[in-house]
């Protein structure tokens, strides 16, 4: 069994025609109801992550700042990333979404976790959102867990948030699969922190055949010189072939690859949304990629 971990709250954060919208997780939610694998997955309440836990990563004049911003009502932090009056509240049980994951994986019963949470994460710093992005889920929870993480991000862009958190930290490896040169413009490949960054930057004509044996071979390396004891996915299902935004190729059925070739770690595997902006495509993806974390 997978767990899987949403929260109403995650509807309430929208700005009127964001392509980072509820929807998103509402045409997974559909898909999977239509395939009948609501029955294969473990129902998981989401939680609110306290400012301690979110401080982890990010500095609490910057936790401030996005409360104070929602409760007058909301803004923009820059052209791509807002919030409305119920923002903060979302990103806070976004957090938590993840944490709790991890804990009732920690716990023993299911080996993987599902978390269907907005707003996504791995474009924040420690310093300031950006890119659709308030609190970068995924490294908190890598914090939190306290052993060996391997993030994986598959993402169509680079979590250039993620990879600025654990730069100078080789307890947490990060391995990013992403289009270059792209937004946010980071992610080459001789960026490698302290041996513990694996950037494998795709240009937009990567064949899905290329990607794929890239991909796997850097999950191979990690597991050999990393040997991980924890995998936490960035999942991002923008680098399908018809996102409206990125898109590198990516057929539905290569999530389910990608997914099993992290599942080949032998790890608990804890996977939270990212981006994604295909309508049509984001249930088919998400759907493969509950499958690799069935198998």
């Amino acid at each position: 069994m997978t767990y899987l971990v949403t929260d109403p709250l995650y509807l309430e954060h929208r700005a009127p025609g964001h392509v980072e919208c509820p929807e998103r997780v509402l045409a997974i939610l559909e898909h999977l109801r239509d395939r009948a694998l609501f029955a294969r997955l473990t129902p998981l309440p989401a939680r609110d992550a306290t400012e301690d836990e979110i401080a982890l990563v990010h500095d609490r004049a910057y936790i401030a700042l996005a409360r104070q911003v929602s409760e007058r009502g909301g803004g923009w932090f820059d052209a791509d990333t807002y919030l409305n009056d119920r923002s903060y509240a979302a990103a806070v049980r976004a957090v938590g979404g993840v944490l709790a994951a991890v804990e009732a994986v920690r716990a023993g019963r299911d080996r993987t976790a599902l978390c269907l949470v907005r707003p996504p994460g791995h474009h924040a710093t420690p310093e300031r959102g950006m890119g659709f992005c308030l609190f970068n889920n995924v490294a908190i929870a890598a914090r939190f867990i306290r052993k060996r993480v391997l993030i994986v991000d598959w993402d169509v862009h680079h979590g250039n948030g993620t990879q600025d958190t654990f730069w100078d930290d080789p307890t947490v490896w990060y391995l990013s699969t992403h289009r270059f040169p792209f937004y946010p413009g980071t992610g080459r490949e001789d960026e490698r922190g302290r041996g513990n960054i694996l950037n494998l930057p795709m240009d937009g004509d990567t064949s899905r055949e290329e990607f794929l044996r890239r991909f796997e071979a850097a999950v191979r390396k990690a597991g050999r010189e990393f040997d991980p004891e924890w995998v936490l996915v960035s999942c991002g299902f923008d680098a399908y072939k018809d996102d409206p935004i990125g898109g590198l190729n990516l057929e539905a059925e290569d999530y389910r690859a990608m997914t099993e070739a992290v599942r080949s770690l032998g790890t608990p595997v804890v996977s939270a949304l990212e981006g994604g902006y295909s309508l049509d495509g984001l249930g088919p993806c998400a759907e493969h990629h509950v499958l690799g974390l069935l198998a």
